[in-house]
């Protein structure tokens, strides 16, 4: 399994139940197809340095996660119809995963 990272803009406007929500489905992705979820990094709502969807704000979270390569695009799939959304990046941050950190 590699390492990987996920940082995600959500929209400002969403509640901070459709954010739970949201976030929990792609954990369960994450969870689903095989990968481990390594930490869930909220950075909060920030000012953006330019409009993005006509807003100003955004909420970022970082999710960082054990998985195989597949994952990758069913994870970025979900992301691609969720509401929500307005833009993300994912990123490998190494080739394999110390078995303690992936436990």
């Amino acid at each position: 399994m590699r390492k990987f990272e996920t940082l995600l803009l959500l929209s400002p406007e969403l509640s901070v139940e459709a954010r739970t929500v949201l976030l929990d489905g792609l954990k369960a992705v994450i969870g689903r197809e095989g990968g481990r979820m390594l930490l869930e990094d909220v950075w909060g709502m920030r000012d953006l340095a330019y409009p993005v969807q006509k807003q100003m704000r955004g909420f970022y979270v970082r999710l960082e996660y054990a998985a195989p390569g597949t994952l990758i695009a069913e994870l970025e799939r979900n992301i691609r119809i969720a509401d929500g959304i307005f833009k993300f990046v994912t990123v490998k941050l190494a080739d394999s995963v110390a078995e303690e950190e992936a436990a």
